[in-house]
């Protein structure tokens, strides 16, 4: 019998998230081991109005694509998405892996290079959205790959996925109306304030919002959600930081990650494990080296480390700076085909806003 939350997240996600509305053209991007959410979701999607096209990616395409084409093939632009990111209304994304580190034996120079030839098409996706002419969605389906790389069985993360959005709630938008209200707060209390000084164990960073918007999450473009986030000020940030959490990178994991920053730019780079993959990159355009985004988990009911930043991200006690592509709604400029984000331990650590505490050892610190 089909789990009863694979229906409510397919009306969440449509009536929602997405909001769609009759005529509106959708894309949706998955695989077929989500087929399960697939078909409740186009089922909800036909029925109100919209039109659903799909990419159903086949597993080890990306791989094959990657390791044998030429130089022109990795630097060709597909018209088709270029057409579908400036005309359709929505982009809905199920991830569903069947092998999380499909890509591991690619040359991490051509995974970037096919990134920098791309970098025009995340730029109008990201301009669209921030004008409100494009709405977009990420969420999972779980399957055993995912599964085994949180540590977990398949039917214990089934339940982890499906407990971090809420769909145990009777009425989980609801819940999340709840959430945004409660970060609204949160993003109205920065409104106005010019700099963040972050110090701790593992983050000794100083960087200006001045003029930039914060942004609450709760449910509307990823699912499970829970953070705000904003852009910095491109050339702002100063300091170092390190991140103890592996990042994952197209199914490559790089460990112990420190960065070095003078004006906003990585100047200096080092890993543990995987330093080419890191610095090829942080190389891939002149936009990779700055920070696009700080962003900040409010939802304290995801605990375990899963290394599915979808997840990961919005752990209370966490923040996630991200390497390239800046924000245009929070006031963003920073331009690259990379989008990155890596996760902090805020655990023992400080932030003042303009003086004042408003994160002290993994809790929001204002009333």
């Amino acid at each position: 019998m089909a789990d009863p939350r694979v229906t409510k997240l397919a009306k969440v996600m449509v009536h929602y998230s997405l909001q769609l509305k009759p005529g509106q053209q959708v894309l949706l991007q998955t695989t077929p081991l989500a087929d399960e959410l697939s078909l409740a979701f186009i089922e909800e999607a036909v029925k109100a109005g919209a039109q659903v096209f799909t990419l159903n990616a086949i597993p080890g395409a990306s791989e094959i694509s990657l390791k044998h084409s030429s130089d022109e093939q990795l630097d060709f632009v597909s018209p088709v998405r270029k057409l579908i990111y400036e005309t359709f209304e929505a982009r809905m994304v199920i991830e569903a892996d069947s092998n999380t580190r499909e890509l591991a034996g690619v040359d991490p120079k051509r995974i970037a290079r096919f990134r920098k030839a791309n970098a025009g098409l995340f730029k109008i996706f990201s301009d669209r959205i921030a004008k409100g002419d494009m709405h977009w969605f990420l969420t999972v389906y779980p399957t055993e790959a995912m599964a085994q790389e949180a540590n977990m069985s398949l039917s214990d993360y089934r339940e982890f996925v499906f407990g971090a959005g809420m769909l145990n709630e009777d009425d989980p938008v609801a819940f999340w109306k709840n959430e945004a209200e409660k970060q609204k707060k949160l993003a109205d209390w920065l409104k106005g304030r010019k700099e963040a000084i972050l110090k701790g164990a593992n983050i000794d960073l100083s960087l200006s919002i001045e003029g930039r918007t914060f942004i609450p999450c709760a449910g509307d473009q990823n699912f499970p959600d829970g953070e705000i986030f904003t852009s910095p000020v491109e050339d702002s940030v100063n300091g170092w930081v390190r991140f103890k959490y592996p990042a994952i990178f197209d199914g490559q994991e790089i460990e112990d990650i420190e960065l070095w920053l003078e004006n906003g730019r990585i100047v200096k780079e080092k890993a543990g494990k995987n330093q080419e993959l890191l610095t090829a990159q942080l190389n891939s355009d002149e936009g990779a080296r700055y920070l696009g985004e700080w962003g900040i988990g409010t939802n304290y009911g995801i605990t375990p480390f899963t290394q599915k930043m979808l997840f990961d991200e919005k752990i209370g006690g966490k923040m996630h700076p991200a390497g390239g592509l800046g924000f245009p709604e929070a006031g963003g400029k920073n331009e690259s085909g990379l989008h990155w984000d890596m996760l902090c331990d805020m655990t023992d650590s400080e932030v003042k806003i303009d003086g004042d505490i408003f994160y002290k050892n993994g809790k929001i610190a204002i009333q």
